[in-house]
């Protein structure tokens, strides 16, 4: 490997206030809760980086009012964690444009650290 190639890879990822790709601005960095409690598992293999997610709020949710649901093709894959979703429940509540995506994939992790995504807002 390179100097070049090393110096890459070691780069500090850059701060949130820092990513603004295009006319999208990276919100927010989370992994994916429950990854095994639904449907996540058996779509792994076709997942990708990069992959568009659909977020859904579940105000109704018994578990937590401020549930944000992660969907790939219609498909449940699981949930915005617990404590990291207030902010992208309450902008959902309020209309604003958000979309999602597969950040990172990290199949042999443990369950909650195989899936990372990001939220953008438009």
């Amino acid at each position: 490997m390179s100097n070049r190639q090393r110096s890459a890879t070691n780069a500090p990822e850059p701060s949130l206030d820092e990513t603004i790709i295009g006319r999208h601005l990276v919100i927010q960095r989370s992994r994916l809760a429950g990854f095994r409690h639904h449907e996540a598992p058996a779509f792994l293999p076709a997942l990708r980086a990069g992959s568009p997610l659909t977020l859904s709020a579940e105000r109704d949710n018994p578990h937590d009012g401020d549930a944000v649901a992660i969907h790939w093709q219609g498909h449940m894959l699981g949930y915005l964690p617990r404590g990291e979703n207030l902010v992208v429940a309450r902008l959902l509540a309020r209309q604003r444009r958000l979309s999602a995506r597969i950040r990172r994939l990290a199949p042999e992790a443990d369950h909650d650290q195989r899936l990372q995504i990001e939220i953008l807002m438009h």
